[in-house]
């Protein structure tokens, strides 16, 4: 099978069309230009799993009725350092990123902001908005639960959702610290990209739909939990924290053993969690906390101690096979540096996948594409 060709198109460009595209589905521009920030961020960053090629997704869940264009978004219940809201099915990024902002207002007067959002449908690169508390002097913790598309260490079939976590602090010379993880080996867009560039996934990724191991990314049945029972514990005890705690848990047996992997080709109706992070109902719920470093040390010197760590952790002899030790965020960064100058190169499949957005909507493509 061989890998697919690549266009590369500046980043500016493709976040117009992608805005544009927003728009014309119905969002306000505001709305629309959070969700296309957030999504050329993932791509600058070589996170291609969830930038543009979503967009066709976005889109069909729009359609459907599945992700709210123009959501009614309400507190629920608020204390001085803590909010629930219900976003009332909104796409990620327009709700996550008012709630980033709540939550540091929250952590400046009370030193800690912990906001449970509930009913809102898919954020993208999480790191996007733990990042954002760091740029603003603090520690931000963002992560999700979703209906299960992971085998429990010990199962074949979905029990859990494969839930990721970012975990940013801020540093004085280096950029932020930025973990940004799946509880699987690897996140489902993975999938989704691997289809768009034709090519197969690497064993121990998923388990197919009776529970053998797959490189089809087409026929994935359940994606697998990094450190096995380490990674579904996690995943467990975040849906506890979010979904559970918001009163919209999503982990239902109804949903087990379903195809989670990339879309059937040709197949008008889905069922029940064919697609990663597509369900009727999109029961997603999220953690977004934000800690005032302050409140416990000097923040200055707090940075000055996280650049050392990144020093030293990088002065570290390197293993048989290593010319360097990076450190959580720096290969993303460095190629947010690079695609920045020299454009996003994306797959043939998600070339296509945009051309017929353009065709469908009347939003001229960028140049390249």
């Amino acid at each position: 099978m061989a890998e697919s060709e690549t266009k590369v198109v500046a980043w500016g460009p493709l976040k117009e069309f992608t805005r544009e595209v927003f728009t014309w589905a119905g969002m306000p521009p505001e709305d629309a230009e959070a969700e296309a920030g957030a999504l050329i961020w993932a791509n600058l960053r070589a996170v291609d799993s969830h930038g543009v090629l979503r967009i066709p997704w976005y889109l069909d869940n729009i359609e459907k009725g599945v992700m709210n264009p123009k959501p009614n978004i309400q507190v629920i219940k608020e204390t001085p350092a803590t909010v629930l809201l219900d976003a009332d099915r909104a796409l990620g990024p327009v709700v996550t990123i008012k709630v980033v902002d709540m939550v540091v207002e929250k952590a400046k007067k009370m030193g800690i902001g912990w906001a449970l959002i509930r009913n809102l449908t898919h954020q993208g690169a999480l790191g996007y908005y733990s990042q954002m508390m760091a740029e603003r002097g603090m520690a931000g913790i963002v992560f999700v639960s979703n209906p299960p598309n992971m085998a429990p260490f010990g199962a074949k079939v979905p029990g859990v959702h494969n839930s990721p976590i970012a975990i940013s602090v801020p540093a004085k010379r280096h950029r932020p610290l930025n973990l940004d993880m799946a509880t699987s080996v690897v996140a489902g867009g993975k999938l989704w990209l691997a289809v768009d560039k034709n090519m197969p996934i690497p064993e121990g990724w998923a388990l197919d739909k009776e529970g053998n191991p797959t490189t089809d990314p087409k026929n994935v049945g359940a994606l697998l939990p990094f450190g096995g029972p380490k990674g579904s514990g996690l995943a467990m005890m975040f849906e506890c924290l979010a979904s559970v705690m918001s009163g919209n848990p999503v982990v239902e047996p109804v949903l087990f053993g379903r195809e989670v992997g990339p879309p059937t080709e040709g197949k008008k109706e889905q069922a029940v969690g064919e697609r990663l992070n597509y369900v009727p109902k999109h029961l997603q719920n999220s953690v977004v906390a934000a800690i005032d470093i302050s409140t416990f040390t000097d923040l200055e010197s707090y940075k000055e101690h996280i650049d050392n760590l990144i020093d030293g952790i990088k002065a570290l002899p390197k293993a048989d096979g290593f010319n360097e030790i990076f450190v959580p965020g720096e290969p993303e960064e460095r190629s947010f540096i690079e695609r920045s100058k020299k454009g996003i190169p994306l797959p043939e499949g998600t070339v296509n996948n945009l051309r017929a957005v353009s065709e469908k909507s009347g939003v001229k493509l960028p140049a390249g594409l």
